[in-house]
């Protein structure tokens, strides 16, 4: 059975049934909403960030050097890591996929803005994406800091777990997160990306109304979890 844990804000932590962690968008000693800092997270195998925006790639590079985790994002944001000291990453493009020995990996479009925390020098870009991956029969969709597409339509019936923003302002807001489920029809949705800041303030319950019988609507507390 694998766990998914929710650190707050886009930040989760996969467990796989192999014993593999995965981190999504690490953003967590800068995080009012965080469980826990990142001098708590003592292993991990791989980090997937959806784009090098600081609320979800903070602490990326010095989780990724301290635990010789791989570092899976897009091309640019892995050379970026890269350059900063980060010996094992894998770079990956919008559409490409890749079997890790945890699942198989792929990137999905998100729409978005880009920028990477800490580039200076603006020789880097940041693409943003989202993840869909395969733990082998176990789908899960994280779709970083994505506005409603109509692509989310393309993952129709192959999404058992779907991690959507609600937050609005910055993302999707839980109306387009409504439409997004309908899209996408998953069997769990997990709300993300809302009450870290006043600015982004949600009520996961209204969310969870408003969804009805599309789909199980899984509301976490940082730190709380999932097992699928």
């Amino acid at each position: 059975m694998a766990r998914l844990t929710w650190h707050g804000h886009a930040t989760f932590t996969l467990e796989t049934d192999t014993g593999k962690r995965v981190m999504f968008d690490p953003f967590l000693n800068d995080n009012p909403a965080a469980d826990i800092q990142a001098s708590a997270v003592a292993d991990l195998d791989y980090i997937l960030c959806s784009h090098g925006h600081s609320d979800h790639f903070a602490d990326a590079i010095s989780l990724a050097k301290r635990t010789h985790a791989m570092l899976v994002g897009t091309f640019e944001l892995v050379a970026f890591a890269q350059s900063r000291g980060v010996h094992r990453g894998h770079g990956m493009n919008v559409g490409g996929g890749h079997r890790f020995d945890f699942g198989y990996v792929k990137l999905t479009p998100a729409l978005h803005t880009g920028t990477i925390a800490g580039d200076d020098t603006g020789r880097y870009t940041s693409t943003p994406v989202g993840f869909w991956v395969d733990l082998g029969g176990k789908r899960l969709y994280h779709c970083g800091d994505s506005a409603l597409t109509m692509d989310m339509q393309l993952l129709r019936g192959q999404v058992d777990v779907a991690l959507l923003p609600i937050g609005d302002n910055f993302t999707m807001g839980p109306a387009d997160a409504v439409r997004a489920v309908e899209f996408i029809q998953p069997r769990v949705v997990i709300p993300m990306h809302y009450n870290t800041w006043d600015l982004i303030a949600q009520d996961p319950q209204a969310f969870r109304a408003a969804v009805g019988d599309l789909a199980q609507v899984v509301i976490l507390e940082p730190g709380g979890y999932y097992d699928f």
